[in-house]
């Protein structure tokens, strides 16, 4: 089989051979709207979707055409361009916390910058994020992802080998969807505090009634920059965000994935204000924040990036995902609850997920306490019935089709009859 060929090349040039990313016994050849095929000819429903940036599907036509058109003009200058341009205005417009835009390559890099800035314009030090929230793989996001020994908050854990433990001392954890320790935790430190950072939506769990405000009321009572990652939620839950469908904007976000159309392409973006840190003349020498990259901004990706939101802004696209999505979660619902599974189905219609509990999951805690076996054996069954996933989350495009769905919901019953 050509799959295993390629399988056995990579465990001799790639660390456990793999890209660090998914589960590496599949390798995928192509895409085609919403579904992908592997070397061996299997078709899945894609559900993966590059980890997010795929929101309209693989080879959108009028994405491709944009990009075609551009890589015959330059791929790249490392210089400000036409299309990095338009792409920042279509931003601001858009995000109501973005007066401006710092393009960057990653959604790791843009979490990373956002950081470093709220600590440039506060002058101080300690960030708080939340345990279990994902921030990318940098030094300070790389605490209390998720830890496998627990530890009283606010103690950060770290999650990967290779971090000076000093990061640790100024990281402050909380736990997600708790305002009131929240508050405690800011009343002691806010003199300390650069920045709150926090997933609107922490991977799949969604915020409580008022969490979000709390950390928007305290922020603002203290004086502490409010930083939303967007890199996931941005232009997904909503055109303006999770900051324009759950009403709360914050001070910084960071954008990435659906920005770039399928390409390397984040941002940090915020007040003109905050943002003057990345500018010397206004930020003077020790305010200035350096940030260079050599594909940040590049056209190939701003111009897949702009098509992308020009889909996205035509009537009736997002109405479009998330009736998709939420039929989709009815479906696993019903078909885990007619097989007599204990279940939650958590997330948001355009990207979610069925855990193994009979408790509601609100915090990062309450999924360690879910069956993690059970939920591995009803991947692996979902994977066998040709739909292609991340363990722990089912992201939604506009390209699936009637019959997409409904291949989906069969497949979904199936597995629930067959989960032990």
């Amino acid at each position: 089989m050509k799959q295993e060929l390629l399988i056995e090349r990579a465990r001799a040039v790639l660390p456990a051979g793999g890209l660090g990313n998914l589960d590496p016994g599949i390798v995928i050849q192509r895409g085609e709207g919403a579904r992908v095929w592997d070397e061996d000819g299997n078709e899945y429903i894609d559900y993966l979707l590059g980890s997010g940036p795929m929101f309209l599907g693989h080879g959108h036509a009028e994405v491709v055409e944009a990009v075609q058109e551009q890589i015959g003009q330059g791929t790249t200058f490392f210089a400000s361009n036409a299309r990095a341009i338009e792409l920042a205005e279509a931003i601001t417009e858009a995000v109501a916390c973005a007066e401006q835009v710092r393009y960057v390559s990653t959604g790791t890099e843009a979490d990373m910058y956002a950081m470093r800035l709220a600590r440039a314009f506060t002058g101080r030090d300690k960030i708080v994020k939340f345990e279990g929230g994902y921030h990318g793989m940098s030094s300070d996001a790389q605490m209390s992802l998720a830890p496998a020994e627990l530890a009283n908050f606010p103690v950060a854990v770290p999650d990967s080998a290779g971090i000076p433990d000093p990061v640790r001392q100024d990281m402050l954890i909380a736990p997600y969807n708790d305002p009131d320790f929240a508050r405690s935790l800011i009343a002691e430190h806010a003199a300390d505090i650069a920045g709150i950072i926090v997933e609107p939506l922490q991977r799949i769990i969604p915020p409580q009634p008022g969490f979000l405000e709390t950390l928007r009321e305290e922020c603002s009572r203290h004086g502490i920059p409010l930083i939303f990652d967007e890199v996931v939620t941005g232009f997904r839950f909503a055109y303006g965000g999770a900051q324009e469908a759950y009403g709360v904007v914050p001070d910084i976000c960071t954008l990435g994935k659906i920005i770039g159309g399928g390409f390397p392409l984040a941002a940090v973006a915020a007040s003109a204000e905050i943002m003057a840190h990345f500018d010397k003349e206004k930020a003077g020498g020790k305010g200035f924040l350096m940030q260079v990259g050599t594909l940040s901004g590049n056209p190939v990706a701003a111009v897949a990036g702009l098509k992308t939101l020009e889909v996205l802004r035509r009537p009736g696209a997002y109405q479009k995902v998330r009736a998709i999505g939420e039929e989709l979660m009815q479906g696993i619902g019903e078909a885990l609850s007619k097989a007599g599974h204990a279940h939650r189905v958590i997330g948001h219609p355009t990207m979610f997920e069925a855990v193994f509990t009979d408790r509601d999951v609100v915090n990062y805690r309450d999924v360690l306490q879910c069956d993690s076996k059970k939920a591995a054996a009803f991947h692996d069954l979902l994977r066998q019935g040709g739909i292609f996933k991340a363990p722990g989350k089912t992201y939604v495009s506009l390209a699936l089709t009637e019959r997409d769905v409904a291949e989906t919901l069969e497949v979904f019953k199936k597995a629930a009859e067959q989960l032990a």
